[in-house]
């Protein structure tokens, strides 16, 4: 953050060079030489230059000219001059009347490019498998020349492990070929100044076997350079540079540092390096040339040391050590800065240099050295300082360091300007500075004033205080820095330059943004061709902020293709082709920071069928098949499937024969005997199958006898009299050869005889007749063909035809276990009358009817079947209290045998059925009558019944529970001294002697109690409660006197005949909307009043309705409370919300009146 001092060019300055051409300076002698030198200063510098040491009068030579204003010279070197007249050591010096500034010494030297010295190459013949070095010696060049070479067409040798190039520009054969035998090894070297190329004669090389040299020997000796002796063979390595087991050399600092080792030998040797005492720079070195050359860059003196190069092939290896020194020529420490300085101040230079040796520090004023200036007692000489004390006006001037070692030298030029000025601020003012947030804010404050201005910096808001500490750092050229700045660092800032002389201040503003971030980067994506993909790149960034969205492919710019579709935040490509595979980059940019995020998109395919398809190794019984694969697409082959075609037994049908993982490109296949076979290759990658290769030349196997016989050899007679001989046939594979036929044979088990066989084709069966019925039989079939017999085939156990059994199970016995449950015994069949393979048995039973009437009951035959050699078997699932008759049978594969004799049994008396029905007749107030069915499965001689009974409240909760019990054969009960109006449950289920059955519910109610219907009324007939009736009467009368009143107001009246009959108010019908008296229609006249207890048959009686509820009986629909309280409501009109006229529809009638209370 600290930059040399700058003073305004309006104020008195020494000259300073701002400009000079290199102090190596090679120039183009094709056009004018151009040696810069540039400086400021204020007077501004006059400019003069001294060539080799003296004084270079430009004015003398016309070829020479200084450009205005400015110290460079042009020389102009067309016509007869040549640049090399002009090659020399130049220095230019600049001078105002406040010092003079010098430049380096620049050495001017002309670009050369000589010709190549004529020589005469005679051809190198060369023993096959010999080293060989081809030399190049390109002429020396100003700057040295780039070397290669090439052939007769201008096309670059193929350089590799075994044919290699030296730094020196040579060739190098680590072990020659028949291959490398040529009479164009042509070695160009390139000039880059001049941009001119020369080439050396071409070189012939002869490489011959010893046979051949033997031939020719003589004349090899007469016109050729021979190189090997003897037979060559395999070799250990031997270096063919460098030479010797050790070198050294010495390079300088920050230079570069190239070491080779190329090494020969046969088979070729490789090279590897390492450092003897250390690592290897892995960031800075580099490996060149096949390995055979080590480049490391920027050279430090860590890097001196010993590095040994290795050459190795199987014969053994070799060693070089490479010492390398490493020097340098003088660097900068600290060099010296410009100086300014205010009267009677006080300050100091600094020289500080390093190199290796030492540099010397030399000190110059105005171009002279310093021990031949005017003495001054306010200055002090120290060794690579010099010190100023109580400074004066008048007393600047430029001074040089020279620091110098045996490699170079560095000159540095640095002003004392003696001035007084008060502070001036450089930074432009009301400059605005924007910064991404969490990154560094620096806000410049560049001023000048002598003596040096102080800077304060202070920010708005900020109670006037100035900025210090934390998280502020001041710099001494006054640029104030925020390292992580935040949104609460925004605001304007003000920065104050103050010394001796005045002061100065300048306004920035800073503005913190919202930085710039990807939300979600771009997901790799495998896709096939011709899919579309979407790569997805969601970013946030500042809204005060422009940002730019781009995509890059592959670090370059998108194809130009309407298939790739840019928007704000996505990337699609259509149709995805292999050409787009790549790195795809989302750049989202701002002008003050970037966000970048990247995806491969990998295009994947079936693969491409493999081609070229060859047999090699070629045998009876194997092939060995190989195949180059096709382009995997991007997607590696998993493996390869090989088919083939049998054009003698199945032409156009390819079958699998094997499969091989995808990294193997050979298949040694097996094959069988007699098949013209043609293969093909497919190709599996994660896609899928490619497309067959073509298939393959066609491969005939020979003939031979069969390998294998038929399998699945059985046999199974289908008649009693028969015996089927069945087997697999051999598929034409298996054939091995023409004339396929099958040997059948056959014997009967067990008996001394020989073997019956007979020769059959193109069947799988045979059948032999006469066997005698289920007899064991010896069977086997042979393969054989027209070149012999398959192999002996074992024989298998098989039987001929079976009969129906002819014996039935004798000794049946039944034991009843329960109700639903008998055992079932019988003696065993003798195996020689099963005439068959035992299959099992089987047990017929049948219901006869039931117990408890004797009448008959024929159920359908039933039939339970066990399995193997069994005696005993259950019979579940039986009906209680019933009768059974069954018999047993055994059977064999042909059917069953005849029937034992039938054996009954009765199954014992069980748990009844439900009941058939149950409900509830003639309720009453205080009784319920129940009828009900008996069961349908009574399951033996009923017992009784079970009857229980609870009441159930208004909740649904349960009273107590009774219990009755009732005689077999009642069909009905009536419970006595119930509670009236009471809802009760009943629970009923027969029984027999076993238990009881399951049971069923029912439910019933009680009717309601007339007397307390009439307790209701009694209640009525009290002195208070009539007191109140009538109030409420008196209340009500007054409302509807109102009512008509209002309504007579308000227009007419219409009322029916049948007005006048019923002119008592309770049972007059009134309006709902304004409580007023309507008009009758037929439907309104039968209508009851809300509230009102209606009878069954729907007439009101006025003259009882207040005193008995007898009339309502058991019809209609209403409904009993639990205290026996009538609270069904028949409802005539909808009932509106109007409170008012819902109390005025209410008949007075003191019933409803208690009941409302009650």
């Amino acid at each position: 953050m600290v930059a040399p001092l700058e003073v305004p060019l309006d104020l008195p300055q020494p000259p300073t060079i701002t400009h000079e051409s290199p102090k190596d300076y090679i120039v183009d002698p094709r056009e004018n030489i151009v040696i810069r030198c540039e400086a400021k200063g204020k007077p501004h510098p006059s400019f003069s230059w001294t060539r080799n040491g003296t004084h270079f009068d430009i004015d003398k030579d016309p070829k020479v000219n200084m450009k205005p204003h400015s110290g460079t010279l042009v020389i102009d070197i067309s016509g007869k001059d040549k640049a090399e007249a002009y090659e020399g050591v130049y220095q230019c010096t600049a001078h105002n009347e406040h010092g003079t500034a010098v430049s380096n010494n620049i050495v001017v030297r002309q670009s050369r490019s000589p010709l190549w010295s004529k020589e005469s190459n005679p051809p190198f013949v060369v023993q096959e498998g010999a080293s060989l070095v081809l030399k190049c010696r390109p002429p020396a060049g100003l700057p040295p020349p780039v070397i290669f070479w090439m052939d007769n067409n201008f096309q670059r040798l193929s350089l590799s492990r075994r044919v290699s190039q030296g730094l020196n520009g040579d060739l190098y054969f680590s072990n020659v070929e028949m291959s490398d035998s040529r009479s164009d090894y042509i070695c160009y070297a390139r000039f880059p100044r001049t941009q001119t190329i020369q080439q050396k004669q071409p070189i012939t090389v002869r490489v011959v076997n010893m046979d051949a040299i033997n031939e020719t020997w003589p004349g090899f000796l007469n016109e050729t350079d021979f190189f090997g002796d003897g037979q060559t063979e395999e070799r250990r390595p031997s270096f063919q540079v460098p030479s010797g087991p050790s070198s050294s050399m010495m390079v300088l600092r920050g230079q570069l540092l190239e070491m080779e080792c190329i090494a020969e030998g046969l088979p070729t040797p490789e090279i590897t390096w390492s450092k003897v005492s250390g690592e290897l720079p892995s960031n800075r070195a580099t490996y060149l040339n096949f390995h055979k050359t080590l480049r490391i860059a920027v050279v430090t003196e860590a890097d001196s040391g010993q590095y040994r190069c290795t050459a190795k092939n199987t014969l053994g290896s070799i060693h070089h050590v490479i010492t390398v020194t490493v020097k340098a020529a003088p660097y900068w420490i600290e060099a010296p800065q410009n100086l300014v300085l205010a009267p009677r101040e006080k300050g100091q230079l600094i020289c500080r240099a390093s190199g290796n040796p030492k540099p010397s520090v030399s000190w110059f004023m105005d171009g002279l050295p310093i021990h031949n200036a005017p003495e001054d007692s306010r200055r002090k000489v120290e060794g690579d300082t010099i010190m100023f004390e109580d400074v004066v006006s008048g007393s600047s001037a430029v001074y040089q360091c020279n620091a110098s070692n045996e490699h170079g030298y560095l000159l540095a030029n640095a002003f004392v300007n003696v001035l007084s000025e008060p502070p001036r601020m450089l930074t432009p003012p009301n400059k605005v500075y924007q910064v991404i947030m969490n990154q560094q804010a620096a806000l410049e404050c560049y001023s000048f004033g002598s003596p040096i201005p102080k800077i304060t910096w202070f920010k708005e808001n900020h109670t006037n205080a100035a900025l210090e500490g934390d998280p502020y750092i001041f710099y001494d050229n006054g640029t104030l820095v925020i390292p992580v700045a935040q949104a609460t660092n925004s605001g304007k800032y003000t920065c104050v330059a103050l010394n001796m002389l005045g002061k100065s201040d300048n306004h920035v503003h800073l503005e913190v943004k919202e930085p710039t971030r990807i939300l979600k980067q771009p997901e790799y994506k495998v896709v096939q061709r011709n899919r579309d993909v979407v790569f997805e790149c969601p970013v946030k960034h500042d809204p005060s902020l422009i940002p730019t969205m781009i995509w890059l492919k592959d670090n370059g710019e998108l194809p130009d293709d309407e298939r790739f579709v840019v928007d704000s935040d996505s990337l699609t490509i259509t149709k995805v082709t292999e050409s787009d595979a790549g790195t795809y980059t989302c750049i989202m940019n701002t002008t003050l920071d970037q966000d970048s995020a990247s995806a491969d998109l990998r295009v994947v395919e079936q693969p491409d069928p493999p081609s070229d398809l060859e047999l090699t190794d070629q045998k009876p019984r194997s092939v060995q098949l190989t195949w180059i694969p096709g382009d995997d697409h991007n997607s590696p082959i998993k493996r390869f499937l090989i088919q083939y075609e049998d054009s003698l037994h199945d032409r156009g049908s390819w079958h699998n024969l094997t499969e091989v993982p995808g990294t193997t490109t050979t298949a040694h296949l097996k094959l069988s005997p007699f098949v013209h076979y043609k293969f093909r290759v497919m190709a599996l990658n994660d896609v899928g199958y490619s497309l067959p290769s073509p298939s393959s030349r066609h491969y005939k196997t020979r003939a031979a006898a069969p390998d294998v016989n038929p399998t699945g050899v059985e046999g199974l007679g289908t008649q009693p009299d028969n015996l089927v001989i069945h087997w697999k046939p051999l598929t034409g594979l298996q054939s091995n050869g023409p004339g396929l036929q099958y040997v059948v044979c056959w014997r009967q088990k067990y008996v001394d005889e020989d073997w019956h066989s007979v020769k059959v084709a193109n069947v799988s069966k045979f059948t032999v007749q006469g066997t005698p019925t289920f007899t064991p039989y010896e069977v086997k079939v042979q393969a054989v063909n027209e070149h012999g017999s398959g192999p002996e085939p074992l024989p298998v156990t098989a039987y001929s035809g079976e009969d129906l059994p002819k014996a039935a199970p004798d000794n049946v016995q039944v034991q009843v276990i329960n109700s639903t449950l008998a055992h079932v015994h019988w003696e065993s069949v003798p195996l020689s009358s099963v005439r068959g393979h035992l299959k099992g048995y089987k047990v017929y039973y049948s219901r006869k009817g039931s117990l408890h009437n004797h009448s008959p009951h024929h159920s359908e035959q039933q039939v339970l079947t066990f399995s193997g050699n069994r005696t005993h078997g259950k019979l579940p699932g039986l009906h209680p209290f019933s009768r059974y008759a069954l018999n047993v049978r055994v059977y064999n594969g042909r059917g069953e045998g005849p029937a034992s004799s039938d054996e009954d049994f009765e199954t014992p008396e069980g748990v009844p059925g439900h009941p058939a029905f149950l409900r509830v007749v003639n309720p009453s107030l205080d009784s319920l009558t129940l009828e009900w069915g008996p069961p349908h499965d009574r399951n033996g001689r009923l017992t009784g019944y079970t009857l229980k009974y609870q009441p159930v409240n208004n909740s649904n909760e349960l009273g107590p529970l009774k219990e009755v019990t009732v005689a077999a054969n009642e069909t009905s009960f009536t419970l006595p001294n119930l509670k009236y109006s009471t809802r009760y449950k009943f629970y009923f289920n027969a029984k027999t002697q076993k238990g009881p059955g399951p049971t069923i519910t029912q439910e019933a109610v009680t009717v309601i109690d007339e007397a307390m219907a009439s307790r209701q009324v009694d209640i009525a007939t009290q002195g208070w409660f009539i007191g109140l009736m009538c109030a409420i009467a008196l209340l009500i009368l007054v409302l509807l006197i109102v009512c008509f009143i209002k309504r007579n107001k308000g227009g007419k009246y219409p009322v029916k005949e049948k007005e006048d009959a019923h002119a008592d108010p309770e049972i007059q019908p009134m309006k709902d909307e304004d409580c007023t008296f309507g008009e009758y229609s037929d439907h309104d006249d039968h209508k009851p009043l809300r509230g009102s207890r209606t009878p069954s048959n729907g007439t009101v009686k006025r003259d009882d309705s207040d005193d008995s509820l007898v009339d309502y009986g058991d019809g209609g629909d209403g409904q009993f409370n639990e205290d026996g309280s009538f609270i069904g409501q028949y409802s005539g009109r909808k009932e509106r919300d109007t409170a008012e006229c819902i109390e005025s529809s209410e008949a007075p009638s003191p019933v409803n009146a208690m009941n409302s209370f009650v």
